[in-house]
């Protein structure tokens, strides 16, 4: 099969045949329909992150696709079935697990960390974690579901867990911060959305927003937030992985407000630890999603309740992974999708 590998960090991924995964008990093979192109991705590419497994190794973390081969044991899918595969597999029996926080279970495997990714032909899993989706919705839409929508589903619901009524504040608008916006607004909240990109803002109001703060043209956005809000935000989220914009977020929270951590970063960012006693604030970070709470985010999209479709900007095939990668350096478009096997790419039409 054909995929796109990584050798190591500052080189450009290579599309190389390579064997097609042997399917074994419990396992199925799926043939990628769509996989979707991260900034997790460009972290081991450019920010010299180590994969958990040492290269050569297949890139790729947000699959959909068709059940291709199902090996021994496997009953809950078939051959044929459409289904998205999450970001973060669990092992499903460690203690963490069996506290129902299986996104950061003990023994977890990432698809293009610690494991082959889905930036391929195929991509072997375990039948457990493929969830199975509806005919309607399209695999393009599935693959964008499998981080960029769950992961803030997660955030929004789980850990800050946002309530009606709340006001929120969203620090980075790209594919992650924008569906926070939407998450964030289906709960019942008021959102402000913030980022430097005005098409990024325009579609964050689009997706109910109520404000949205230009970072260029305000740079402390966190006063701008206190201004619209009287005082601060109930939760805000930061979606960028930046020490700049952590330290943002947590200055436009109001007393007993909470920081969610989407963004990844390795590097510290200043807290005032006497504000954080005197107002009584919460920060904490969030990673992935939960199995159980697939089914849910896909019958959000199902029931229209979350946008997908606008989000998908660029589509590509796996010969131009390089391309992608590239537009998301430059920050072009929201969320590009490579579709393995089809040629030429294009852009995604334009919505109605």
């Amino acid at each position: 099969m054909k995929a796109a590998v990584f050798h190591g960090p500052r080189r450009p991924l290579t599309v190389e045949d390579v064997p097609l995964p042997e399917v074994r008990a419990g396992e199925i093979l799926v043939r990628v329909a769509a996989c979707g192109v991260c900034h997790t991705d460009l972290h081991y590419l450019d920010h010299d992150v180590p994969t958990f497994r040492k290269p050569p190794l297949i890139l790729g973390h947000e699959p959909a696709g068709l059940v291709e081969r199902i090996g021994a044991g496997v009953l809950a899918v078939a051959e044929g079935d459409r289904v998205l595969l999450p970001a973060v597999l669990t092992c499903g029996t460690c203690e963490l697990c069996r506290a129902g926080r299986e996104n950061i279970c003990l023994g977890m495997a990432m698809f293009g960390n610690h494991i082959d990714g889905a930036f391929a032909e195929y991509v072997r899993a375990p039948a457990k974690d493929a969830v199975r989706l509806p005919p309607e919705l399209s695999l393009e839409e599935a693959a964008v579901i499998a981080d960029a929508v769950s992961t803030p589903y997660h955030a929004v619901v789980n850990r800050a867990r946002v309530r009606a009524g709340d006001t929120v504040a969203v620090f980075g608008c790209g594919g992650v911060g924008l569906n926070a916006v939407q998450l964030a607004v289906a709960v019942g909240a008021t959102v402000i959305a913030v980022d430097l990109d005005a098409k990024k803002l325009a579609l964050a109001r689009e997706f109910g927003a109520r404000d949205v703060i230009d970072a260029a043209a305000h740079p402390e956005p966190a006063r701008e937030v206190k201004r619209l809000t009287g005082g601060g935000v109930d939760v805000a989220f930061e979606a960028v992985g930046s020490p700049r914009t952590l330290t943002a977020a947590c200055d436009a929270l109001r007393r007993g407000g909470k920081l969610c951590v989407i963004g990844y970063s390795e590097k510290p960012f200043e807290l005032n630890a006497a504000r954080l006693m005197f107002h009584e604030l919460e920060v904490m970070g969030s990673l992935g999603c939960r199995p159980v709470d697939y089914p849910r985010v896909v019958r959000m999209v199902q029931s229209g309740r979350i946008r997908v479709g606008p989000l998908i900007t660029g589509r590509f095939p796996l010969e131009r992974i390089n391309d992608a990668l590239d537009a998301l350096r430059a920050g072009e478009g929201i969320r590009n999708v490579v579709i393995p096997g089809r040629a030429g790419g294009e852009k995604a039409p334009p919505k109605t």
